[in-house]
């Protein structure tokens, strides 16, 4: 079980209070967060639109609205070439939208899952050519694409890449890297060797903003302003969602793209991504229902990346295009439908590889190489989300392909994926990603030496391998009140970097339980504070793990009386976070299990 810790970062919270108007409590939560400083702690609270760091700043950005701005005024055909995520659409919708408004001649191309793999590659490269295209853009991919680079420049086409995943390099032999950059007319990254950028942690669309937002500047193009509803404060809706959905740490300069992101999503005018809230029941309605990062990147992102998953991405694209309400609708609901399938299948090759991993001779590995030679390729990378949370252990899971195996990996914060890959890239056709995500290909005979070899590298220690969870306070349920509620509000958007902040309870009354979802994956709780004050308590984790440490620790019996709501209940530690529920327009606090003992 993951080990708990309470946070124990010291500063002076009654002067923090004084100093920014909030309870001792946020300060504390505050400093959780490594929030140090007043400066920090007032970017923290209420940075805004003009704190955003300048798009010169990355290295390349000059050069490439430089050639832009003259195709453009060359009328030459532009080509966008993106990838098949959520990050990789938005990127595309971007750039396309913000070249259009440029008066540019533009098109976008999304590579199919299946047909094209990850990126840029041979085949988009000879159609382009075959098309008569003068200029390829890249966004989220491009910077391991050198081969294919060289084959556009052999067309005589220019090629600007805009990414945001690690450059690959090589091992010299002094221990030190050599870098490979693609052969681009220009290159954005900035994860390039000698790029200036403050924030390195940008997904792919929001370099692909910063370089619309660069175009529009030497066009003489309206900015972006906070009071404004032009065309880059819609653009960047796209950038915070795909910030969200790519998992992209929720601090410095990505927590106020995602902050106003999000508050311009709200009333968004993008019609396309209105009927997608619209089909999942979350279209914001001015009544107290709001949508919040976890809608973007649990609701609408699953929805737009199961378009590419199980179908092509270019859907996804095609929804967020649309202008008619009575044509974005079904376009939305496709997608929706797609992404109900995909949850399905997903469960199903879940129970596969936890049996190969419980049963098999990887039970006892540091790193997990799981293949399913069955499963949807597009669902590998879920797949290992989930077996990494179960184990807390680098996750691979690896698919049969028309052309060998593909897979995806996941990692954990002490583990490097990318570069522990690198280790061993000769066993890869193709690979890349970044410390907590990867991609591959790779021959299937070669599978079980890789996970030999992989396991030998590792270098992860058992401390390593036990999941830590901080907690931000030790504080009953009884605390939780509306105000509390509201002000922690303050602290949003909550996600990777900047996570929600949960509280523990020790000895928990649960008095009833019943199981909720047409899948039976949550279950609503009653329980009882000191005061004999009832509560709803909801939990959304693995059920059966809960049930079965239900039953070891007290018994079968006690378990079932639980789900009928007899007998004296069960007492429990708990990890809870606090919440607001509207329901039919009413209010009422409720609270989350994150965890138990």
């Amino acid at each position: 079980m993951a080990k708990w810790f309470v946070a124990a970062k010291r500063a002076d919270f009654n002067e923090i209070s004084r100093e920014f108007g909030i309870s001792p409590v946020v300060a504390r939560i505050i400093r959780n967060r490594d929030v140090v400083g007043k400066e920090q702690i007032r970017k923290y609270l209420h940075a805004n639109l003009e704190e955003l760091y300048a798009p010169t700043l990355l290295k390349g950005m000059r050069e490439a609205a430089a050639i832009l701005r003259e195709k453009i005024r060359e009328k030459k055909p532009i080509r966008i070439i993106g990838d098949y995520d959520v990050d990789g659409v938005c990127s595309a919708f971007i750039l396309k939208k913000g070249l259009a408004f440029c008066a540019a001649q533009v098109d976008t191309a999304i590579p199919h899952r299946m047909r094209d793999g990850y990126g840029l590659n041979e085949h988009l490269v000879e159609e382009a050519a075959a098309d008569g295209i003068d200029t390829i853009v890249t966004c989220d991919n491009g910077i391991a694409a050198a081969q294919q680079i060289a084959l556009a420049k052999e067309y005589k086409m220019t090629v600007v890449v805009t990414d945001h995943h690690e450059v690959p390099y090589e091992e010299d032999g002094d221990g030190g890297r050599r870098y490979i950059l693609p052969p681009a007319d220009a290159v954005v990254d900035p994860k390039q060797p000698g790029c200036p950028y403050p924030f390195k942690e940008i997904c792919g669309a929001v370099v692909a903003f910063k370089l619309v937002q660069e175009l529009f500047a030497i066009s003489g193009l309206p900015g972006l302003s906070a009071d404004g509803r032009g065309v880059l404060e819609e653009l960047l809706e796209f950038a915070a969602l795909a910030t969200v959905c790519d998992v992209m740490t929720l601090q410095d300069e990505n927590r106020i793209l995602v902050k106003y992101g999000l508050a311009m999503l709200q009333n968004s005018q993008n019609t396309g991504l209105r009927a997608l809230m619209e089909v999942n029941g979350i279209l914001p309605d001015g009544r107290g229902k709001k949508l919040g990062a976890f809608h973007l990147g649990f609701v609408i992102g699953p929805c737009m990346n199961a378009s590419g998953r199980l179908d092509s991405a270019a859907r996804a694209l095609e929804l967020l295009d649309s202008t008619d309400w009575e044509e974005a609708v079904p376009r939305a609901a496709f997608l929706k439908q797609l992404n109900d399938s995909r949850k399905e299948m997903t469960e199903s090759f879940v129970r596969e590889a936890v049996g190969l991993v419980e049963n098999g001779a990887m039970a006892k590995d540091r790193v997990l190489v799981v293949f399913l030679p069955d499963c949807h390729e597009s669902i590998a990378g879920i797949i290992a989300g989930r077996l990494r949370e179960r184990y807390y252990k680098p996750v691979f899971v690896l698919t049969r392909g028309e052309e060998g195996v593909k897979g995806s990996g996941r990692s954990i914060e002490t583990y490097h994926m990318y570069e522990e890959m690198t280790k061993c890239s000769h066993f890869f056709t193709r690979y890349g990603g970044h410390k907590m995500a990867a991609g591959l290909s790779m021959q299937e005979e070669d599978v079980e030496a890789f996970r030999l070899e992989i396991n030998m590298l590792c270098r992860l220690t058992a401390e390593d391998l036990e999941e830590h969870i901080l907690i931000d306070a030790a504080m009953p349920i009884s605390y939780v009140s509306f105000d509390l509620v509201e002000e922690l509000e303050c602290l949003q958007p909550f996600g990777a970097g900047n996570p929600k902040p949960v509280f523990a309870h020790r000895n928990l009354l649960f008095l009833s339980a019943k199981i909720l979802g047409k899948s039976g994956n949550a279950i609503r709780f009653t329980v009882a504070d000191e005061q004999q004050k009832r509560w709803e308590m909801m939990y959304f984790g693995d059920r059966i793990a809960f049930e079965d440490y239900v039953v070891s620790k007290y018994s079968q019996k006690q378990l079932e009386n639980l789900y009928e709501g007899r007998g004296e209940g069960v007492r429990l530690h708990v990890i809870y976070d606090p919440g607001i529920h509207i329901w039919q327009g009413k209010a009422r606090l409720q609270l989350v299990m994150r965890n138990y003992q």
